[in-house]
């Protein structure tokens, strides 16, 4: 838990929720929703005034991806802006459509929805969806699937300080890819016969 806090009072509220599901087709459905609400009632040009507790952004987001994170089809939603338009791009989300969660996805995530091409609170809920699909589809396959002897390492290894593959986490979790000190990797393999004389080669 965190050390308590200084006197304050509540201002604004975003939350994030995101689901990962198994699909009866074998697909997955990794889906996202977003809100922002403030704690007291403000004027907005299109929608008169918003209530306390009343999302000014109440946003939908759900990719269908295969095995490999490969997305196969995307549905956006905008329940409620500050703006009439904001709706209207939500369509445009479907680009993503054929990209793979994997190095480079906030890159070309970017370079298809960034700017003007995009919705900002959409595209940043694109963040925790690619890491939910993560825990959904490689969690969920690494108990129900047998390894495979030419199986690469898992992607999520090395990507922060518990997952390091020299630390006890990979150690006991994963020692099949485990590198730190008594691994297969840093053991030295054993000093051979001893070369004759050379007068005897």
């Amino acid at each position: 838990m965190l050390s308590s806090p200084a006197a304050r009072e509540p201002i604004h509220h975003r939350q994030i929720d995101c689901r990962g599901y198994r699909r009866a087709d074998g697909l997955w459905d990794i889906e996202g929703h977003l809100t922002d609400v403030k704690s007291y009632p403000f004027s907005n040009a299109w929608r008169g005034e918003i209530a306390p507790g009343e999302p000014i952004h109440d946003m939908w987001l759900r990719l269908t991806l295969d095995d490999d994170l490969t997305v196969i089809a995307v549905a956006a939603a905008t329940v409620a802006g500050p703006f009439p338009v904001c709706a209207a791009i939500t369509p445009a989300f479907a680009k993503l459509t054929g990209l793979r969660i994997g190095p480079g996805w906030r890159r070309e995530v970017q370079r298809r929805l960034g700017g003007v091409n995009g919705c900002t609170h959409l595209v940043e809920l694109l963040g925790p969806l690619a890491t939910t699909a993560y825990q959904t589809i490689h969690v969920w396959r690494a108990k129900h699937e047998p390894a495979l002897e030419n199986d690469p390492p898992p992607r999520h290894l090395d990507s922060c300080h518990a997952l390091a593959r020299d630390g006890e986490v990979v150690r006991e979790h994963y020692p099949r890819w485990f590198t730190g000190a008594g691994s297969v990797a840093c053991v030295p393999s054993a000093p051979g016969p001893p070369l004759p004389p050379a007068s005897k080669r």
